[in-house]
């Protein structure tokens, strides 16, 4: 079976790769599997930059088939934030519950026309001697005013999406897969290097 890594030691992105790459024939390992894992550190400014950082990084010390995603979740009202800071966005520590609890206080009395978001998702295919590619989608809902459903991770309880009438922690994992901004950046990236016979 043929391998890819993917850049993360987040547990719920590994779900969602492995959800996204097992059915097209990919044994898919992530960093929490690699002894002596590298970590690349998140410089950039940009969901782009950051997802190319990762994926070329590793790339090149394992030599192997890599692929990164940065993701993250902008908020109109908030001016975009927390954008490339939303795993660390209420501390260092990378808190799913506390980063929640901060967007839910800092959006208090905000109306629901004024509360609209998105996430957004980079990811860059580092391929041994070839050229990285990379794509990004957006998924497009609002912030609700409380935490709902138990599916998902990160900011998925506050993210109400419209045509769904669902945050994205209440829908199934495989209405998730089909609407989610990794899912739609993914079916770009499938398009993108179709001709490079990968996937």
């Amino acid at each position: 079976m043929k391998r890819i890594v993917v850049a993360t030691k987040n547990k719920g992105k590994v779900r969602e790769f492995q959800d996204l790459f097992q059915e097209k024939g990919y044994k898919v390992v992530s960093l929490l599997d690699l002894i002596n894992a590298p970590d690349i550190e998140e410089t950039g400014t940009t969901f782009k930059q950051n997802a190319i950082l990762k994926a070329e990084g590793i790339s090149s010390i394992i030599n192997e088939l890599v692929i990164a995603d940065d993701s993250g979740l902008s908020i109109d009202y908030l001016g975009g934030k927390p954008g490339v800071y939303s795993a660390r966005y209420a501390g260092e520590e990378k808190d799913d519950n506390k980063n929640v609890e901060k967007v839910l206080h800092e959006m208090v009395g905000v109306p629901a026309e004024e509360r609209t978001a998105r996430f957004h998702c980079a990811l860059a295919l580092a391929i041994p001697n070839q050229p990285t590619v990379v794509v990004e989608g957006t998924c497009e809902g609002r912030i609700t005013e409380e935490a709902k459903g138990s599916n998902g991770f990160g900011y998925d309880p506050i993210f109400f999406v419209e045509e769904q009438q669902k945050t994205m922690a209440q829908l199934t994992k495989e209405e998730k897969n089909k609407i989610s901004h990794r899912a739609n950046a993914l079916a770009l990236l499938e398009k993108e290097i179709h001709s490079l016979d990968i996937l």
